[in-house]
């Protein structure tokens, strides 16, 4: 019989190592994003298996409660969505750079060119993770999928009916999610086709947005230091640029705002 008090507090390093992942690969983000570059990574989002689904699982799979920790790769999982098939391999090799450093690669699993009967489509990358609890470091496994949006949207379909069907889905209908896997992947490719024009238009717009947060930023601190008029006189031409006004306008706007503020700042 299964000790579920022990997986209560067993879990708790689980819980650390997937907040601590999240973090890291949000920031890994927001660092391409904050140098105006294409990010590979759209979101992140994780979880750790409920305790009744980890028994489920070792039930279904025979795998012995003593064992479970060992042989059970995905009790903390992450989700990482991209955009582009492509971005899916780049994310890949962005985690076997960390390989060594700050987690192990135990395997890697294409479901994206090699998907599985179901017509599932996953990257799954399972690492060996150190955690620093209480009680000294731990090392869990842990399952990275990295998948696209359209790959998503018909994993969480095809879950939600395996959970209904208790993971025997009627034929009638798993043909149609095969189809339906087809579909999603046609439109992969066909998103790949037009990716160059996207990721142009979504850095124009990073670009775009870092500089309007900058010019505000600005006519606030000369506001600050001082010189109401000028930040006035800033803000009103600001007013007429930010929504019709290109990148290059707005770019001069920050320029001729820096070197007014450049004036009148005080130096040590």
């Amino acid at each position: 019989m299964y000790r579920i008090r022990d997986w209560e507090r067993i879990l708790i390093p689980y819980e650390q190592a997937v907040e601590e992942l999240k973090v890291k690969l949000k920031s890994l983000r927001d660092e391409f994003r904050e140098m105006n570059e294409y990010s590979p990574i759209e979101f992140v989002t994780g979880r750790v298996k409920k305790i009744n689904s980890i028994l489920e699982k070792a039930k279904r799979n025979n795998i012995d409660e003593d064992d479970i920790e060992d042989q059970m790769e995905d009790i903390a999982g992450i989700r990482i969505m991209c955009q582009f098939v492509d971005d899916i391999y780049s994310v890949v090799e962005l985690l076997r750079t960390r390989d060594g450093k700050d987690l192990m690669i135990e395997k890697e699993k294409d479901y994206v060119n090699n998907e599985k009967d179901s017509g599932y489509r996953s990257y799954h990358v399972i690492i060996r993770y150190p955690v620093q609890t209480a009680f000294g470091e731990k090392e869990i496994l842990a399952e990275i999928q990295i998948r696209t949006l359209a790959m998503n949207f018909w994993a969480t379909i095809e879950h939600s009916l395996k959970y209904k069907y208790k993971r025997e889905i009627p034929d009638d209908i798993r043909k149609r999610l095969m189809r339906a896997s087809e579909a999603a992947f046609l439109l992969d490719r066909e998103m790949c086709e037009i990716r160059n024009e996207v990721i142009n238009a979504q850095i124009l717009f990073e670009e775009k947005s870092n500089t309007i947060s900058n010019i505000v930023s600005n006519i606030r601190l000369l506001n600050l230091l001082g010189q109401q008029t000028e930040a006035m006189k800033f803000q009103m031409e600001f007013d007429e640029l930010w929504e019709k006004g290109s990148l290059d306008e707005l770019e001069d706007l920050l320029k001729k705002i820096k070197v007014n503020i450049a004036r009148y700042q005080v130096f040590d």
